[in-house]
């Protein structure tokens, strides 16, 4: 399921509440109709969708009463600003990951990716604990400030085309900003003709910040 279909599961506030339920523990249907509030073939209803998006899963005890919990670890990022609305596609947080892959970013990992040692001392669980909430922390404030000078940026540009659509420009060399892309990539990007796209990008390159190579146009070193 791509994130655009995720935000739409997650616009339904008995959706989310179901998830802040099986966050704190499994639960069991008639266990979530009292909590929300409403009939049990709703609450199945909604246990469904979220099962379909692989969100949910179930388990039946020895009673034979089904528990539902939370099957996966997701993130999904979404983004309203002068420039942009739109979702970052959901990914699955991992502990495996290598942040000293990422070039821009410098944490201190002290310990590589992979399991914690379960014969590890409590104490020094508790202190990887505290030290990941406060990078949490950290990385959120950076997103915002990234987000910001983003957006400070792109003002900058549009008001270098002044009596034109600076933000359609502004927008064009943000398509660019990843990597080389032809005029029909970025037209569906902006949502604007190719040929419209093609005249602007040779506008662009009068003033020396793109330049073509072939089919595709890419920022100038």
């Amino acid at each position: 399921m791509d994130s655009a279909a995720f935000l739409d599961l997650l616009g339904n506030e008995n959706r989310r509440r179901i998830l802040r339920l099986l966050a704190n523990k499994p639960c069991y249907v008639t266990e979530i109709s009292d909590y929300l509030g409403v009939s049990p073939k709703a609450v199945i209803d909604h246990l469904q969708r979220l099962d379909d998006a692989g969100l949910v899963e179930s388990r039946v005890d020895d009673g034979r009463r089904k528990y539902f919990s939370i099957a996966r670890n997701l993130r999904l990022e979404v983004n309203v600003s002068p420039y942009d609305f739109g979702t970052k596609s959901a990914y699955s947080a991992s502990r495996n990951l290598d942040i000293t892959a990422c070039r821009y970013v410098s944490i201190d990992v002290e310990r590589a990716g992979g399991r914690a040692d379960k014969r590890k001392e409590l104490s020094s669980l508790a202190s990887d604990l505290r030290r990941l909430e406060r990078l949490e922390n950290e990385l959120s404030m950076a997103q915002r400030w990234v987000q910001g000078r983003l957006t400070e940026t792109l003002d900058d540009i549009s008001a270098h085309f002044e009596g034109v659509d600076g933000r359609f420009y502004g927008e064009l060399l943000r398509g660019l900003a990843t990597g080389a892309a032809t005029p029909e990539e970025l037209g569906r990007r902006v949502e604007a003709p190719p040929d419209v796209v093609a005249d602007a990008l040779e506008g662009l390159a009068a003033h020396g910040v793109v330049e073509s190579d072939g089919d595709e146009w890419r920022l100038t070193a």
